[in-house]
């Protein structure tokens, strides 16, 4: 695998994950993934809700990466998924000068009993945003729930996509959505090397992880 070099937007956004304490390491004591795999890496993208400068320049990035991947003018709407993906899709409306909604995991059981919560119009080609990607499982429920409404769903972008379950973008590939994301596990790992921030041992750890995630939980670490 070629890594990205220092200066690329995916490095960019591994080393900015880094400095806000995103990206965390635990080979010693796994954390536990929604899907129920150990894992010795964990980012947490909320936190760069509370870095305003690290925020506009991922920000920055991510308009550009959407614009080159999904095109100039074929968006009519940003849809964030709740609830990660709300602030991301608000950010990334107003910088794309697009209208924002945002959809829920399930309709919330009173009222309108609406999953949209926004103006959605019929046919709006929509960008479904989210924070992360793990093996795309919550990205293909909101994708089902925007068509439901009438949206035209071809494109989800995320900050950060593991890159290391197939299985995810497959899953996506086959209901016609392409996955965008500004940075993998391979390019944090690559920054962590590069910055020296793991000792030997500790990055060997991560590196066996991610060339055989399941056999790596299975083994329990």
């Amino acid at each position: 695998m070629t890594e990205p070099r220092a200066d690329d937007p995916a490095r960019i956004t591994a080393r900015i994950l880094l400095e806000i304490g995103a990206v965390l390491f635990r080979p010693a004591d796994p954390f536990v993934l929604t899907s129920g795999r150990r894992s010795p890496v964990y980012v947490d993208c909320r936190r760069i809700m509370s870095y305003p400068r690290a925020r506009a320049k991922l920000m920055q990035l991510a308009c550009d990466r959407i614009q080159a991947e999904a095109g100039y003018e074929s968006l009519d709407a940003i849809a964030g998924g709740e609830t990660a993906g709300i602030p991301f899709a608000a950010w990334i409306a107003e910088r794309l000068g697009l209208p924002m909604v945002y959809i829920r995991k399930k309709p919330k059981g009173f009222g309108r009993n609406a999953r949209i919560e926004g103006n959605l119009p019929e046919g709006a080609r929509t960008l479904l945003v989210e924070d992360l990607a793990t093996d795309g499982g919550s990205k293909i429920s909101f994708v089902d729930g925007l068509r439901e409404a009438g949206a035209a769903v071809h494109h989800t972008f995320v900050v950060f996509h593991y890159g290391i379950f197939p299985e995810g973008e497959q899953s996506l590939a086959e209901r016609g959505v392409g996955l965008h994301a500004l940075a993998t596990w391979w390019d944090a790992l690559a920054e962590v090397e590069a910055s020296g921030r793991l000792d030997a041992e500790a990055r060997a750890t991560v590196r066996r992880f991610l060339e055989a995630p399941q056999a790596w939980s299975e083994r329990g670490g």
